[in-house]
């Protein structure tokens, strides 16, 4: 007990010792940071000399309390200032004369105009909720180490992506882009989880976004360390699933007073493999009647992506910036396909087994110029972009098909076949946005975006005849495609009441694109142009109830044009009883939409509700066709229309201090008319699908952290049948080591091997059914170490964020 105390006297002399050398430091500046109520960490705090503005004195970062210390400062006349990321620019004069000076408590206000801020969660880490929708910080998102932005966007709340990868919001396929550009890399699988920062979801959108977003936008924010000094970080990871899978990422950042500089590499490998059942009865075909398919896929996959980046800031007002970002991607595809068809006897007619291997290999490269300038009035501001970014795609396939009898054995001599698929895609953006106020509480916003993409494509397919490949001209082609987008838009936002007591927000925006577009096949196939103007307005008024709750209605017209991959033509033939192409004759789908949203916030809880209803006429919807040989080709058909309605809600909860969770629940109906269909009377006219996901994060012990996230995507409706349920469930840990500047991670994806998709198409003339299962279930442990920074926290979580 004695020792006990000693120890205690001991301790709380030490801390008076500690405090008494903090505030009397000789030729110092010291306070403390907060927002009014708990101290803020990781602020910048800045001391220029008023004569030159461009040159810091002294530099310093809060600390966990909230205090900072300027040391080493001459008496002088100084500018003050402390910058924080969702927070305004806090700036005061200081007249120092010497010896030690306190500040006291300065507290920094919340910036509206940058976050619109609702929050969702109480850690604002998680979610923000803007006006347009919500930004996920992928900080939070520690279960998918190792992954790419598709398994990043699966735990993402209202996102809803199917075992295949294609992702939808309220049903639909939503606009991607990344840094909030159309960009080339439309495969989700390019782009590593770790280079992510945060991604946002605006299901909102107003004219100042494009009009090509029938559902919303996704964009994927790539990360860009702005720290000051010299900082980096270093991940390593390895794992395995049916195969073994590691990646790697590394990154190093520069910044002075007018430069920053970035570097950052990252790179994933994996095996997977998949395994393919399918089942079809033709009801009006007699010997290919019953048709039974196995396919088994091994996969071998690689990702390499290396940014750079540069900013020049001559002074306070103007900044340059370039970015840079190159991507390297392979697959190699080892499938086996095995094909029995009985007659309507159920007698067996022929099979086959059929092995190919594909080596597919992708190049991707972006280039970006930004400048930023900014005003004595932070309301205004001006902001122009030139981006390009190139895709290349080759993909080889050797195939080779073996007839066999009932009893298996080999009919004859291997037919050989060779296809390739060759794209090259070029996207550019011309952007210029600029915002104004017209009086105290009115603004315009106006600009102008040009979009110019560039495809090329050639698929050829070879048979092998006299011991030579013969091109076949009936399956080989070449499609050339030029599309050109010419935007401007105007928006007008006001609100009543004060500035910080905003009660009524408004506003109303209109968005004209000319658009012209065309495409063509070497040999005349196919040869279609389009060329239309079109206005797309919007609106929405906002009623804050109180400075927590708050109700908003809204309207937009949007527009859904055919992406690249519904246009193509070419029908692959890989599996000759599952063809699938394009449709170059595509129309785009006009939509109309009404929402009606609700936020309220309590200390621990908060909740986001949205009502919404979509009226589109020429609704694209892949479309199944039985050929006469039996096979059935899939092919993208404007169907005709489709209303849908639903509502999506997001519940944040943080009951304990150790424990948060967001829960989130999409559901809609679709009621669809075929009228574009003559003929047809076997397609589904009503469906009704829900999604949801729980995310749970606990804090176990100090510096630990534990996620575990549920999915569930109920049966969803297609025009001729419905997808398969799907479900899962991941989980994450972390923990620091040492002093904090290391963390080992702990990942389990599909930890109960659920993930599964899969289709049943019941029509008047076939039924089929289909399942697909990938090895999602796998296994990852990742190490992450900082060095030479003072942000440790904020570059380790979640691999170097740098939110």
């Amino acid at each position: 007990m004695e020792k006990w105390k000693q120890n205690l006297v001991a301790a709380i002399l030490l801390f008076a010792f500690s405090q008494n050398s903090f505030s009397q430091k000789k030729n110092s500046i010291n306070g403390t940071v907060s927002d009014g109520k708990t101290p803020i960490e990781f602020v910048d705090v800045v001391l220029k000399p008023v004569s030159d503005t461009t040159k810091t004195i002294a530099y310093a970062v809060t600390d966990a309390t909230g205090k900072f210390i300027l040391e080493n400062i001459n008496p002088s006349d100084y500018i003050l200032k402390l910058r924080l990321i969702g927070f305004k620019t806090f700036t005061q004069k200081v007249k120092y004369s010497g010896n030690s000076i306190s500040l006291g408590n300065i507290t920094l206000q919340e910036d509206a105009n940058l976050l619109n801020t609702v929050v969702v969660n109480s850690q604002k880490k998680q979610i923000q909720k803007t006006a347009e929708g919500f930004v996920f910080n992928t900080v939070s998102n520690i279960s998918q180490s190792g992954g790419t932005a598709i398994d990043m966007l699966k735990n993402i709340p209202t996102v809803a992506v199917d075992a295949d990868d294609a992702i939808s919001l309220r049903g639909k396929t939503p606009l991607i882009l990344i840094n909030g550009k159309n960009s080339a890399i439309t495969d989700m699988n390019q782009i590593p989880a770790s280079s992510i920062e945060s991604i946002e979801i605006i299901t909102s959108p107003t004219a100042k976004y494009d009009a090509n977003a029938e559902s919303g936008i996704i964009n994927i924010k790539l990360k860009k360390n702005n720290l000051n000094g010299l900082n980096g970080s270093a991940v390593l990871g390895a794992g395995f699933g049916a195969k073994g899978r590691m990646n790697s990422s590394v990154l190093l950042n520069n910044k002075t007073d007018k430069w920053n500089l970035g570097i950052a590499y990252d790179n994933r490998f994996a095996g997977r493999t998949k395994s393919i059942k399918g089942e079809r009865t033709n009801y009006f075909i007699d010997d290919e009647h019953f048709i039974n398919q196995k396919r088994h896929d091994q996969r071998t996959e690689g990702l390499q992506n290396l940014k750079f980046n540069v900013d020049f800031s001559p002074n306070e007002k103007n900044t340059f910036s370039f970015e840079a970002l190159g991507n390297l991607e392979n697959k190699d595809n080892d499938e086996t396909l095995k094909t029995d068809i009985f007659n309507n006897s159920n007698q067996f007619f022929s099979g086959n087994q059929r092995h190919s291997m594909e080596i597919q290999k992708a190049k991707a490269a972006e280039m970006a110029f930004n400048y930023d300038r900014k005003f004595a009035d932070d309301r205004k501001s001006l902001n122009a972009s030139i981006t390009t970014s190139f895709n290349f795609g080759r993909e080889n396939t050797d195939i080779d098909t073996n007839q066999y009898d009932e009893n298996e054995t080999v009919i004859g001599d291997p037919f050989l076949q060779r296809t390739h698929n060759y794209s090259k895609e070029n996207i550019s953006n011309a952007i210029l946005n600029y915002a104004f106020p017209i009086s105290e509480k009115s603004m315009i916003e106006t600009g102008y975006k040009g979009t110019f993409r560039f495809f090329n494509s050639d698929f050829q397919s070879a048979d092998f005849i006299n011991n030579e490949y013969v091109v076949n001209p009936l399956t080989s082609n070449i499609f050339d495609f030029n599309e050109q987008i010419n935007a401007l838009y105007g928006l007008w936002n006001s609100y009543s009441g004060s500035k910080e007591n905003q009660k009524w927000k408004y506003n109303i925006g209109l968005r004209a694109e000319q658009v012209s577009n065309n495409g063509k096949t070497e040999n005349g196939s196919d040869n279609f142009s389009n060329n239309y103007l079109k206005l797309f307005p919007s609106a929405s008024i906002q009623l804050n109830l109180q400075s927590d709750e708050s109700v908003k209605l809204g309207y937009s017209k949007r527009i859904n044009r055919p992406d690249l991959d519904d246009l193509n033509p070419f029908v692959d033939i890989t599996d000759a009883l599952n063809p699938h192409g394009g449709n170059p004759y595509l129309k785009p789908e006009i939509i109309h939409i009404a929402e009606l949203s609700y936020n309220k916030d309590w200390d621990k809880y908060s909740l986001s509700g949205n009502a919404f209803y979509r009226n589109a006429n020429n609704t694209i919807r892949q479309y199944s066709i039985l050929q006469e040989n039996g096979a059935v080709l899939l092919q993208p058909q404007n169907i005709g229309s489709m209303i849908t309605y639903g509502l999506e809600t997001i519940f944040t909860l943080k009951p304990i201090s150790f424990y948060d969770a967001n829960i989130s629940l999409t559901a809609f109906q679709q009621n669809i008319d075929v009228g574009n269909l003559e003929g047809v009377e076997d397609v589904t006219n009503n469906a009704f699908s829900w999604y949801g996901k729980i995310i749970n994060n606990f804090l176990p012990w100090k510096g630990g952290k534990l996620q575990i996230i549920g999915n569930y995507n109920s049966a969803v409706a297609t025009p001729q049948g419905k997808r398969i349920p799907i479900y899962n469930i991941d989980m994450g840990f972390q923990q620091k080591l040492g002093k904090g500047n290391a963390r080992l991670g702990l990942v389990v994806t599909d930890m109960f091997n659920t993930l599964e998709s899969g289709y049943k198409n019941n029509t008047l003339l076939f039924r089929n059914y289909r399942t697909s299962k990938s090895d999602t279930r796998a296994l990852m442990v990742t190490f992450a170490y900082t060095f030479r920074s003072d942000f440790k926290e904020k570059l380790l979580e979640n691999q170097f964020s740098t939110e």
